[in-house]
């Protein structure tokens, strides 16, 4: 018999990729008990402090930041605001008394899982990469439970603490969607062609430079484009195509309405963080990724491999994005066939009821 969660605590966030799916363990928690009592705990001045808060819940924030990647005096301001974290991850965790605290990655989830352990109060961590970063594989050997999204994470993880999940994505994606209902919200037609390009929640500059570097090939592709530039290179990329944007390219700062995007395209160019990558399974499209380059143990490439070596997705690097990646996405978007085999394998690997599994697995752990 498992018992109702009344009080949580979420620690995590820094991107669209750790916020998404702990919005929607908070959903699925809440969707279960809506009297449950759900407090989260991200890094100040990081992108959680304002998502969280738009969605219904309360945040606390924590000067904590990255590990600097380069020798600096930063170290000294890293190990003074990890100090600081500490100490008020003790506290909030004593303040609050959660039955359960959950980690989906980002700074803050250090401190706070540490401290919960240390008051011996039940802990998981949602793992979503297919290479565990540093924080989780040393919060694995404190929390209880491991929730992954990819086979053979035993090397990062203790191998009876992990259970495989799928990672959690936004709760729209799983509804039906009206094809025309999209096809109206990008004033596009049923007979069109169409590529979406997305960077992740903040964008991608490699992504965005080398669209504007093959602006003539989008223009002379016959190929409606739907690009996703991110907050921060908006503005000035509206002002680089004052004068020369083709008709067949859109350009939006951010796209709410994923759902209706995901449903009118025939082919996405993206990057390869955990999330969007288990948006694109669920969604069945069929895909060219370019991993980041600058994130920690170049985990995005090993997350587009894990697909590229099942054929349910393609590969452009981030050093060869801007002669190979338009030619090779026009190619395969007049391939329709190849479409289809690339979304068939591709919706495979999908894990639609990742967040119940995951709240599941609370329940039983308090």
């Amino acid at each position: 018999m498992t018992k109702k969660i009344n009080k949580v605590i979420l620690s995590g966030g820094g991107t669209g990729g750790h916020i998404f799916p702990a919005l929607a363990i908070a959903n699925e928690i809440k969707r279960r008990n809506s009297e449950a009592d759900i407090l989260f705990v991200g890094a100040l001045g990081r992108m959680e402090m304002e998502k969280i808060p738009a969605a219904g819940y309360e945040i606390i924030g924590l000067p904590v930041m990255g590990f600097p990647r380069k020798p600096s005096l930063k170290i000294f301001t890293f190990f003074k605001m990890l100090m600081k974290s500490s100490s008020m991850a003790k506290k909030i965790v004593k303040d609050f008394q959660p039955e359960i605290a959950i980690g989906v990655g980002g700074y803050a989830s250090g401190p706070l899982l540490r401290a919960a352990a240390k008051k011996k109060v039940p802990s998981l961590i949602q793992e979503q990469n297919s290479y565990a970063g540093i924080t989780n594989k040393l919060l694995s050997k404190k929390v209880n439970s491991i929730c992954v999204a990819y086979d053979k994470m035993e090397k990062f993880f203790p191998a009876d603490k992990i259970i495989f999940t799928g990672n959690p994505v936004r709760e729209n994606l799983i509804q039906d969607v009206d094809k025309n209902e999209a096809l109206k919200y990008f004033s596009l037609k049923e007979e069109d062609k169409v590529i979406l390009i997305v960077g992740g929640s903040l964008g991608a500059r490699s992504i965005n430079n080398s669209v504007l570097k093959n602006i003539k090939a989008i223009a002379k592709s016959g190929v409606k484009v739907v690009w996703q530039t991110g907050a921060i290179y908006y503005d000035r990329i509206q002002a680089e195509l004052k004068d020369s944007k083709p008709e067949n390219l859109q350009v939006h700062k951010f796209i709410t309405r994923m759902d209706l995007a995901y449903e009118v395209a025939d082919l996405v160019i993206s990057r390869a963080g955990a999330g969007t990558i288990s948006e694109l399974c669920l969604v069945g499209k069929a895909s060219v990724l370019v991993p980041s380059p600058n994130v920690s143990e170049d985990h995005q490439t090993k997350n587009a491999m894990a697909l590229v070596e099942k054929n349910a997705a393609l590969m452009v690097r981030d050093t060869e994005i801007d002669t190979k990646l338009f030619p090779l996405a026009f190619e395969v978007v007049d391939d329709k066939k190849r479409c289809l085999t690339f979304s068939d394998k591709i919706k495979e690997l999908a894990k639609p009821e990742a967040t119940k599994t995951i709240v599941d697995e609370v329940e039983k752990l308090i």
